[in-house]
């Protein structure tokens, strides 16, 4: 093979990677190096020369003249006899530079030249995205759907490189074709094998964060601080934000006017509900807002044991829980503190507390109901079975079985009150 075909074979490899002047000198360096330390048993005593642009490339070898017969290493010294057949000149002590040609590496060497670059360039360019990614690390990234599958989707972006997008970091409503424009945020960059993995995550609440400072410039600008964010993605979020200027409304700003900062985010997360509350350090005063629109009566904290029972009338008990008891979740989770809730007895004297039946339903499904703010017969019957089954981790056989205890309750009472007017 000719210089001349090699190096431009090099040229192409800068054009279709993108690598600079510099690196791909250091690369073909490198490359040429370890074939003449292969052919020659060193590389010490060569220069390489490489001129990119003109697509030349010259290997020099140097070796000292020393006198007939005293050669130690034929790899850095020529016997003077030798070095007058090149240039007869030469003097004894001085150095010897001479062109390699090409033509010293066989077919195999230059095959293994070319593999061993296409290797070095590879290796090189998986650094690249490796540290361009690792860099973009809870940042939006907007790629197209190349391949969707059924544990994550293939995503390209501007430069073709892979992203990934596992099942675990969509939300549960995402639904993508081929071709499709997808917005997520970079969650981590990991090395698998010599490759690295970029992931990318659509449930993160740093997703949704990203989403409100794009959307919100008070935020950007950091007038606005986000204290914390909690999701259940596709369905619920919360977000606590405060401000240090007065004249500034932080749950305000961030819903916009009419809702339209708030409202891009929402189709970007499939509708996900999303709450905006306004910070404060009284843990009783945020519970009320993080278990917002559900009222409550009143509130007892344990501050030494991160517990808060709350108490509130028995039509606020659902809107508390909310749909799949995400609200109150959520609101633990905002606050910090483990929220239980209760329904204010006062108003019902009429309803029979949970723990009354224990003789009949077994303590642990009395605990279950007990976590959804069902902590009385009526406020079990209140709900369609359904709701029963889809809030707890009771079975429809034990769902059927509690309500049919508590109904007989209810009519055992009625039938009696009857009996006392037949009576009279």
């Amino acid at each position: 093979m000719k210089t001349l075909d090699l190096i431009d074979s090099f040229s192409e490899f800068k054009e279709l990677k993108k690598i600079d002047r510099e690196t791909l000198m250091r690369i073909l360096e490198e490359v040429f190096r370890a074939a003449l330390a292969k052919r020659f048993g060193t590389d010490e005593n060569f220069d390489i020369i490489v001129n990119i642009d003109k697509g030349d490339l010259e290997i020099y070898r140097h070796r000292v003249i020393v006198p007939d017969g005293e050669l130690v290493n034929d790899k850095t010294e020529i016997e003077y006899s030798e070095a007058i057949k090149i240039e007869d000149d030469f003097e004894v002590g001085e150095e010897l530079s001479e062109p390699i040609p090409m033509s010293v590496f066989g077919r195999r060497d230059i095959l293994a030249i070319r593999q061993n670059l296409v290797g070095k360039i590879q290796d090189y360019e998986k650094s690249l995205i490796y540290q361009k990614y690792k860099e973009k690390v809870g940042e939006i990234v907007i790629g197209e759907v190349y391949q969707p599958w059924q544990r994550e989707i293939l995503v390209l972006d501007e430069e073709k490189i892979e992203l990934i997008l596992p099942k675990s970091e969509q939300i549960p409503s995402d639904h993508y074709r081929k071709g499709d424009t997808l917005r997520a945020i970079v969650l981590k960059v990991e090395m698998r094998g010599t490759s690295p993995a970029i992931i990318l995550s659509r449930t993160s609440p740093i997703f949704l964060e990203r989403l409100l400072e794009a959307e919100v410039p008070e935020i950007y600008d950091g007038l606005i601080t986000i204290r914390n964010i909690v999701r259940a993605p596709g369905e619920r979020a919360k977000i606590a934000v405060e401000s240090y200027d007065d004249r500034i409304d932080p749950v305000g700003s961030c819903v916009g006017m009419k809702g339209n900062r708030i409202h891009g985010i929402v189709r970007e997360l499939r509708n996900e509900n999303i709450d905006v509350i306004n910070y404060t350090s009284r843990v009783d005063v945020m519970i009320q807002r993080a278990l917002n629109p559900a009222k409550i009566s009143s509130i007892r904290v344990d501050e030494e044991n991160k517990r808060a029972e709350v108490f509130m009338a028995p039509d606020q008990v659902s809107l508390a829980i909310g749909k799949g008891g995400h609200n109150i979740k959520l609101a633990s989770k905002l606050v910090g503190y483990e929220i239980e809730v209760f329904r204010d007895t006062d108003e019902d004297y009429e309803d029979v507390d949970l723990r009354e039946f224990n003789d009949e339903i077994e303590d642990w499904i009395i605990d279950e109901l007990y976590k959804i703010g069902c902590d009385t017969a009526k406020s079990v019957l209140a709900l369609s079975k359904e709701e029963l089954i889809n809030r707890t981790d009771l079975e429809e056989e034990t769902i059927d079985e509690v309500i049919r205890i508590l109904k007989a309750e209810f009519e055992e009472e009625s039938s009696d009150d009857d009996t006392q007017e037949d009576n009279q």
